[in-house]
């Protein structure tokens, strides 16, 4: 190696695809000096699938302010363009354990991880002390960066995201993930005909609802409220039990006189913009300290909730094509179709969007 000054990593050493790759262990306080992703200093044909999605930086920011005791990184994936050396320790028999040097006039691209160097810069600037922890890297070397666009291809291709209620049953930490699981635990028809793993039901399956859309209910039961709170909490198990006992059409399927697929293909009431709807409408009756919210929720019965019903459904829950319409947009029209139905009124915005709609 020629003389130069250079970064110097403890490593590990193996291989893939007949090439050598190194893993390191980076400190946060200098990961975002050394690996670049600032579109300005990346050549033009590096550009084109890396843009930031500025909006994630802040979540993944916060969550490492929030946590900074149990926070956890997967390894980042970058290549490196540039003079390097690895040097094993004497006494390493496998020769795959030792120093790594690599020339500071080197190019070292991210491939994968650009949010989460981002976050981590973001999150260094409110809690410096963060800085001496560490993120393992994970460093090809590759020669003018030939090799980067495909790399990033190739682990972008085969990612496989963890489904949106797979994601709730394993948070231990936001707390309306753990009153939905809770509710579930508690409840048992929900228990019974929730499905907890997918993001949505396969066409036979025995289930009526999917965890995450009990979840993104009851993000709307507490919206701007405190999840904390012990009253907020008893009322979201409250009203899901009360709608578990009470909803007629529901009934069909608890008392087994028809099958979840049948009940799905004919009704809307279980589908998840119903619930969320619904969410919306109990947010309303907490929000509002509605002493008997019970007698407003018993007249969801006399709403016809069959699929053929669309004067009342089409393009708020069922699009002109007949496919269920899953949009904020049309989860909001429907709750103000059940609030007018159960006689609550309409808030400002909520008229004009009718006013819109029609």
């Amino acid at each position: 190696m020629k003389k130069n000054f250079y970064y110097t990593f403890p490593a590990i050493k193996g291989k893939q695809a007949q090439r050598d790759y190194f893993v390191i262990m980076c400190p946060l306080g200098v990961l975002s000096k050394l690996f670049i992703f600032n579109e300005e200093e990346l050549p033009a044909e590096y550009r084109a699938q890396r843009t930031l999605n500025r909006s994630r930086i802040p979540e993944i920011a916060n969550y490492v302010i929030s946590n900074p005791k149990d926070y956890v990184f997967s390894s980042l994936t970058s290549s490196v363009d540039g003079n390097f050396e690895f040097t094993p320790f004497p006494d390493d028999k496998t020769k795959e354990i030792g120093i790594l040097k690599i020339s500071m006039d080197s190019k070292l691209l991210i491939n994968d991880g650009q949010h989460r160097r981002a976050a981590i810069e973001e999150a260094l600037k409110a809690a410096p002390e963060l800085g001496d922890e560490t993120i393992s890297v994970v460093l090809f070397i590759d020669e003018n960066l030939k090799r980067s666009q495909q790399i990033f291809a190739d682990l972008n291709k085969h990612a496989i995201n963890v489904s949106k209620s797979l994601g709730v049953l394993y948070d231990s930490r936001d707390p309306i993930a753990l009153i939905t699981k809770h509710l579930i635990e508690s409840n048992a028809l929900l228990k019974n005909y929730t499905d907890m793993e997918n993001t949505s039901l396969p066409k036979f399956s025995p289930k009526l609802f999917i965890l995450s859309s009990v979840n993104e209910t009851n993000k709307k039961l507490l919206s701007k409220l405190n999840a904390n709170d012990e009253n907020n909490k008893n009322f979201v198990y409250d009203f899901w039990n009360f709608l578990c006992e009470n909803l007629k059409d529901w009934q069909f399927v608890f008392n087994k006189e028809i099958s979840p697929h049948i009940f799905r293909n004919t009704y809307v009431s279980s589908n998840g913009v119903v619930l969320e709807a619904l969410g919306i409408v109990g947010n309303y009756l907490l929000k509002n300290n509605i002493i008997d919210w019970e007698n407003y929720l018993i007249k969801l019965n006399d709403i016809d909730w069959n699929r053929s019903n669309l004067k009342n459904w089409e393009d708020r829950v069922i699009g002109k094509s007949g496919r269920i319409i899953k949009s904020s947009r049309g989860v909001r029209l429907t709750s103000n179709l059940i609030k007018t139905q159960i006689g609550l009124p309409l808030s400002k915005d909520e008229e004009k969007l009718e006013l819109e709609f029609k």
